[in-house]
């Protein structure tokens, strides 16, 4: 039985918990978060509440921690799991500094434990469709594609960690992250890189920005924004193989070729949990911690998984926040 402690019980930490529960093999021991709610979270879940996450590490039975904090406290907390010999589980970004990730993996490998982050879309149906066709070459190499990620100014949190740069890494990092880690987990590192950002004066943070990448003889596009509009939230992209043009407009997916008939995919989720956040129902997180949990069941000892390519997109990201 995989005992897990979770740092961090808001939305994030409610959604894993609840995947938790459906999985096989593994338990949430223990829950870390000193709001008053915490207490009636870990109750529902069956699990022993601390205020203070030095305690949890100390005083639990722990095999993973699973950090759901902030993004400005991740490297505080998976650095903390990590000394105590823990396998770690933390939500994306793992950090916004290169260097920063690259010491929490070098952690890692010296420890001989597992280092996850949390990019859910790389178990998203339309992803896992998409990664065929690629690595097929069915309908040839990809030459250009676009990738669009936009959503309304979250003013939830106006004025919050959120709208901190030093804190949440802004907009490169809470939605530009999702579609570029997809992008170089398909071709790799970027040959070349280049954007424009643009927003309203007196702001801290930039709204919108627009990214154009080279990959051998790949172009890919792609935008990001919080726009201070009500925009429903976006996520669509298109890719132009050689022989046909793949299209998914965030429900459904068509791969478009001269001489025959559209071709549509089945994207329905066989299993959906709810998430108790702004998502509706869905299997992405437990596919996602369910394979998380294997390696560590299986390869506990494995190098971590998917180092250069997180680190490749912190770098990117953390280069463009430079630069604005």
């Amino acid at each position: 039985m995989i005992k897990i402690g979770i740092i961090g019980i808001g939305g994030m930490g409610t959604v894993h918990a609840r995947n938790y529960a459906q999985l096989a093999g593994c338990k949430v021991a223990a829950i870390c978060d000193p709001s008053p709610a915490a207490e009636e979270a870990a109750r529902q879940f069956g699990a022993v509440w601390y205020r203070d996450v030095e305690e949890m590490l100390t005083q639990a039975d722990l095999d993973v921690a699973d950090v759901c904090t902030p993004t400005f406290l991740h490297k505080t907390h998976a650095t903390a799991a990590l000394r105590r010999g823990l396998h770690v589980i933390c939500e994306k970004p793992l950090a916004l500094h290169y260097e920063d990730a690259k010491a929490m993996f070098d952690l890692a490998r010296e420890k001989q434990v597992q280092l996850f982050v949390g990019q859910v879309l790389q178990f998203a149906p339309a992803t896992k469709v998409l990664r065929k066709l690629v690595q097929s070459g069915e309908y040839g190499r990809v030459l250009d594609a676009s990738f669009l990620r936009l959503s309304a100014c979250p003013r939830w949190v106006k004025g919050g960690w959120l709208f901190d740069k030093e804190k949440s890494g802004l907009l490169p990092f809470d939605l530009h992250i999702h579609d570029l880690d997809l992008l170089v987990s398909l071709f790799g590192a970027p040959d070349a890189m280049r954007f424009t950002s643009a927003g309203r004066d007196g702001l801290s943070y930039r709204e919108h920005y627009r990214f154009s990448y080279e990959f051998g003889g790949t172009t890919v596009s792609a935008e990001a924004a919080w726009y201070n509009g009500d925009l429903p939230f976006t996520a669509i992209w298109r890719v132009y193989f050689e022989e046909a043009v793949a299209v998914f407009d965030g429900a459904a997916l068509t791969v478009y070729a001269f001489d025959r008939e559209p071709r549509t995919f089945d994207l329905e989720e066989k299993l959906k949990i709810e998430t108790g956040i702004n998502l509706p129902p869905t299997g992405m997180f437990y596919e996602e911690l369910g394979s998380f949990l294997k390696v560590i069941e299986e390869s506990p000892q494995a190098p971590p998984a998917r180092e250069e390519e997180i680190l490749t997109v912190i770098r990117i990201l953390e280069g463009i926040n430079q630069s604005v």
